[in-house]
């Protein structure tokens, strides 16, 4: 049973579907279908092994484990029974492999659309799908042969588990989306995208299991089998970033939507989800009525969602952690004992005892001739030494002293400025302020800013919010000691602090973070500095004080700033 449980290879998963209406010999390509049937699995969160014979299908062969296919593959566990159609876990006795195999009755209403979907994707051979090894008719049994991946785990299960990190959610969306284009590119769909569809495997890579034959099995169809794919690869973004899945309804182990609420966006579900994964999700869930919370356009093909993904910044893997080395053991050789016995593994190697001193007549003298050296370099320092002083006192200016070379390199370095790789607005306080000119703050040019919204009370932001804050990229871990602020308004106080964030996304609160420095000021510039230099490669900007300005352009009056420069030191 827990080879079962790892391999995931149960392209027939039930979870919870209805018998559907057998659909034979549709195509899987836009516009080409006649009729869509919808896929209730979706919402559906159980798996039962009922089986249902459709109409006009005979019973299915007595099939059992020891039984063998072509004389080749053995039956082992049945994993799936459903709709008249089996799934097992076989093992292929030519190759000495574990397989996966689909069997269906040859006078099934569906056996001729499997073997057609089965063969579509075996010709396809791309690596990033589960392979389809073998597909044949053959007394009155039609079987599919495909891969068992033994090291590979269901995202089901990942999802169970917790959210992924941003990384692991940016790699799944991209992986899935590059290889369903390039199936769409050959004409197959996949129709049944599910959590129990896409694997892991123990590299980090992402596998797709049960393409075209997953819905042909089923009788699954649409006449938009594009948007259908990629609706599903945006709901499969939106639980690994929640935990939840974006319907009102439980699915797949996971809890649905509150009921009445609609669409939300992730972010607005879970503190401190990435904001450009947050709105890709809701630009794949744009569909049967869904509309994005933002204003961009959606994505309705795998291929929208490749470009989407290529658009959007690098999401880098968090910093490994790295243990520290085992304590260093000497060897043998080393302790002088090299050509003895070797002794009992975790015994203590005795260290050797040393040699006593010399005490023959050569060993005397030799002591003598030692000590007669030391005497004289002591003696002869001490000379060199006086003579040197008496030379200073003549020679010395009174009052005046001098400054050495020694006292030079105990000065502290000035700090040096430290680049500024990326930005983007900290979520921590609420919605944003402004997102889209978060860049300005760093581009060198003090006529462009980024600026915050207008409040009608202050200067202190709360009760509102806690603060508005900028996350700042510095590419690499960097110690900071100090930072300066080109404000846009003065007057009253601006008050803010910055602290070392763990990504550029933090989940906070503020309060945990390491404080950096902070500062106050009535101008139009504020410096900040460190008691003590502060390591990190995120810093965040958080201002809690705001003054209070005029109307200024579009903005109405009220308390509010504008940053139209930030510098780090280190």
């Amino acid at each position: 049973m827990a080879e079962r449980s790892t391999a995931a290879v149960d392209v027939a998963d039930n979870s919870g579907d209805k018998p559907l209406t057998a659909q034979a010999e549709q195509s899987t390509a836009d516009g080409v279908a006649q009729t869509r049937e919808r896929d209730t699995a979706d919402d559906g969160a159980t798996e039962t092994n009922e089986t249902t014979s459709p109409p006009g299908a005979t019973t299915p062969p007595e099939l059992h484990s020891g039984h063998k296919l072509a004389r080749r593959y053995r039956l082992e566990e049945c994993v799936t029974r459903l709709d008249g159609f089996s799934s097992w876990r076989a093992v292929d006795e030519k190759l000495r492999r574990a397989v996966g195999v689909h069997l269906l009755p040859a006078d099934h209403p569906r056996a001729r659309s499997v073997l057609a979907a089965a063969r579509s994707a075996a010709l396809l051979g791309d690596p990033r799908f589960v392979q389809v090894l073998d597909a044949v008719e053959e007394n009155d049994l039609v079987y599919v042969v495909h891969e068992w991946l033994p090291d590979a785990t269901e995202l089901t299960a990942l999802f169970a588990a917790g959210p992924l990190e941003a990384h692991d959610a940016y790699q799944l969306v991209s992986q899935v989306s590059q290889a369903m284009a390039a199936a769409h590119r050959e004409g197959l769909a996949h129709l049944r995208l599910a959590p129990s569809a896409v694997l892991r495997t123990s590299s980090g890579q992402y596998r797709i299991r049960g393409l075209a034959v997953n819905a042909a099995l089923r009788g699954i169809s649409t006449e938009t089998p594009q948007r259908a794919d990629t609706e599903a690869i945006g709901a499969l973004l939106y639980a690994s970033l929640t935990q939840r899945w974006p319907y009102d309804s439980d699915a797949y182990g996971l809890s649905g939507l509150p009921k009445g609420v609609g669409l939300l966006p992730p972010d607005q579900v879970r503190a401190g989800v990435h904001r450009g994964l947050s709105e890709l999700a809701m630009r794949a869930l744009v569909n049967d009525g869904a509309t994005a919370s933002r204003q961009e356009p959606a994505c309705t093909t795998p291929d929208d969602l490749v470009k989407a993904v290529a658009e959007m910044p690098r999401i880098r893997p968090p910093e490994p952690a790295f243990t520290a080395p085992p304590e260093y053991q000497r060897t043998t050789y080393q302790q002088g004992n090299y050509g003895r016995g070797s002794q009992a593994p975790g015994a203590t190697q005795p260290v050797p005892t040393p040699p006593p001193p010399l005490q023959s007549r050569t060993g005397r003298a030799l002591k003598w001739a030692v000590s007669a050296l030391l005497i004289a370099a002591l003696g002869l320092g001490s000379w060199q030494l006086a003579d040197a002083l008496m030379d200073q006192n003549k020679n010395g200016d009174s009052g005046t002293s001098k400054t050495t070379d020694g006292d030079d390199k105990k000065q502290p370095k000035p700090p040096k400025p430290i680049a500024i790789e990326d930005a983007q607005e900290s979520l921590l306080g609420g919605k944003a302020q402004d997102p889209e000119n978060v860049s300005k703050t760093y581009d060198g040019d003090t006529s462009t800013l980024w600026r915050t919204k207008s409040y009608v009370a202050g200067p202190r932001l709360a009760p509102y919010r806690p603060g508005v804050g900028i996350v700042y990229d510095l590419g690499s871990a960097k110690n900071v000691t100090a930072a300066s602020l080109a404000l846009k308004y003065p007057g009253s106080s601006t008050k803010a602090a910055l602290y070392a964030a763990d990504s550029m996304s933090p989940s906070g609160p503020v309060s945990s973070m390491t404080k950096i420095g902070d500062g106050t000021t009535s101008d139009t510039s504020l410096n900040i500095k460190a008691d003590k230099p502060v390591k990190t490669q995120y810093v965040l900007l958080w201002m809690t004080h705001v003054p209070k300005s005029g109307t200024d352009g579009y903005y109405s009056a009220g308390f509010k700033q504008g940053i139209t420069d930030v510098k780090f030191k280190g």
